[in-house]
C-alpha cells in the first residue's frame, strides 16, 4: 500500500498530488451548461438591443417628421434600452472572464486579473481590500478595555 493511501484524510488532502486530483474532480463535476446558456442569453440580448435601438430611432424619427415630441415616451424607451444594455454588458463581462480564465477584473481600470493577484498589472491598484477580522467583536459599547 502506498504511503499517501495510509495517511489520514486531513493530511492526505494537503499533498500537492491529492490537491490536484481533488481540483480535477471538481472541475469535471462543474457543468459547462452555464456558459453555453450565458452565450445564448448574450446573443438574445444583443439581438433585442439592436431591435430596441432601431425602434427607438424610428420613434424619434416619427416624432420629428410630425414635429410633435413626447419626451416621456422617448425617456421610457431609452430607459428600457439602457436596462437591456446593462444586462448585455454584464453577460459579456462574465463571458470575457471565463474565456480569459481570469478570476476577476480590477475595480479601477477593468483589467482582468488572475486568481491570487494582489495588485492590478495595468494600473497598480490593490485588488484585495483589507478587511476586518472575521471573528466576533469583544467590545460591544465601542470602548476598548485593556487588562494588565
Amino acid at each position: 500500500m502506498a504511503l499517501p493511501n495510509r495517511l489520514p484524510g486531513a493530511l492526505r488532502n494537503r499533498l500537492p498530488a491529492e490537491k490536484a486530483r481533488i481540483q480535477a474532480e471538481e472541475a469535471a463535476a462543474t457543468p459547462t451548461v452555464g456558459m453555453t446558456e450565458l452565450r445564448k442569453r448574450r446573443d438574445d440580448l444583443a439581438q433585442r438591443f439592436g431591435e430596441m435601438q432601431y425602434d427607438l430611432g424610428g420613434v424619434v424619427y416619427e416624432m420629428a417628421i410630425r414635429d410633435h415630441y413626447r419626451l416621456d415616451v422617448v425617456t421610457k424607451r431609452a430607459a428600457e434600452l439602457q436596462g437591456v444594455d446593462a444586462e448585455l454588458a454584464e453577460a459579456e463581462r462574465l463571458l470575457k472572464l471565463d474565456d480569459a480564465a481570469a478570476s476577476g477584473a480590477c475595480r479601477f481600470c477593468g483589467s482582468l486579473h488572475a486568481r491570487g493577484a494582489t495588485f492590478c498589472w495595468q494600473c497598480g491598484e490593490r485588488l484585495l481590500i483589507p478587511g476586518t477580522p472575521a471573528g466576533p467583536s469583544h467590545s460591544t459599547n465601542g470602548s476598548h478595555s485593556t487588562s494588565a
